[in-house]
């Protein structure tokens, strides 16, 4: 017998619980989840203390499908969040995805989403539990995830300390240059365009660096200069950044050039690589980690500020909401 979801074209015709049916179907849910999809509220274990992150994304800000698979989206939309988790040394633990969608979004187009959330929740580690769904003009996604951080503390912000070494683990500028290519209607390299549709967060490295004794980190969502900045800020140091130290990748170098632009501005001011950037004690900077500066002092003519080779950057630090 044909089923309803193989004979509805968009989700209209599917119906709001049939959906959700088809969402939730055949989820795997390890031991700390108790209660899973279905009842009012999620239930699971956690060891330490509670970590809780969300984003939305936007059609039109975040993505464009003419740009991104479904499945792309998908992968995007979790992994942005579990890198948040990674950021404070955590372990992710449950997920629940909201979504506004428009009635006539085609069926197939939420199963090929569901598809890249359940690839990444896999390589992320952690679990689908529930979520909400409404009707929408565009597509809405939020996703929350909450972590753990398995008896120890968090790793905040506002730990860095003058002599500190600032080291990133993960890619820089490959999202930035993807966006660029995109945006002139390219769909090479291909290497950075799928950087941008579906980030590549280095799972483990934040876990890796709290076990390092970081002192301070944040993953590079918005620009390193803008990220390092909230680091700076919050520790009320000076970080400055050895532009000699960044290695530039082909892809990114391949746009820059198509584009004559400097290709450093990728890696300064570009986001959406999801990269770890870390703050340690001298000695202790872990395998897989790029050392690029060093955290200082401040004074009275160097406040908390990011300087790169001892100078402010001119150009763009990063991306910002509401920016006219």
């Amino acid at each position: 017998m044909t089923s309803r979801s193989t004979q509805a074209e968009t989700i209209g015709d599917l119906g709001e619980f049939p959906l959700i049916s088809l969402i939730t179907r055949n989820l795997t849910l390890p031991p700390a989840v108790s209660v899973g999809p279905g009842d009012d509220c999620a239930a699971y274990l956690i060891n330490g203390s509670a970590l809780t992150t969300t984003d939305m994304l936007i059609e039109g800000v975040h993505f464009r499908r003419s740009w991104s698979s479904p499945a792309d989206i998908g992968h995007k939309s979790v992994a942005v969040n579990l890198a948040d988790v990674e950021a404070m040394g955590g372990t992710p633990v449950a997920m629940v995805i909201s979504l506004g969608l428009p009635a006539d979004l085609p069926v197939t187009w939420v199963k090929e989403f569901m598809t890249g959330v359940r690839e990444e929740a896999e390589l992320g580690g952690v679990a689908l539990v529930g979520g909400d769904m409404t009707g929408a003009r565009d597509i809405s996604i939020s996703v929350t995830v909450i972590g753990e951080t398995a008896g120890r503390g968090p790793i905040l912000r506002s730990g860095a300390r003058p002599g500190d070494i600032v080291a990133v683990c993960g890619r820089l500028g490959w999202a930035a240059a993807g966006l660029a290519a995109l945006l002139r209607g390219f769909r090479s390299p291909r290497a950075a365009v799928d950087s941008q549709r579906a980030p590549k967060v280095p799972y483990g490295a934040g876990r890796q660096a709290a076990d390092a004794g970081a002192t301070a980190m944040i993953d590079v969502s918005d620009g390193l200069l803008a990220d390092l900045g909230h680091i700076a800020e919050a520790s009320g140091v000076a970080i400055d950044l050895d532009s000699a130290r960044f290695t530039i990748a082909e892809p990114v170098q391949a746009v820059a050039a198509a584009l004559n632009a400097d290709p450093l501005g990728f890696v300064l001011g570009g986001g959406e690589d999801h990269a770890m950037a870390a703050t340690f004690e001298p000695g202790k900077v872990p395998e897989g980690w790029d050392v690029i500066g060093q955290v200082r002092q401040i004074n009275d003519e160097v406040g908390p500020i990011v300087l790169v080779d001892g100078q402010e950057w001119e150009g763009e630090k990063g991306w910002t909401h509401f920016h006219p």
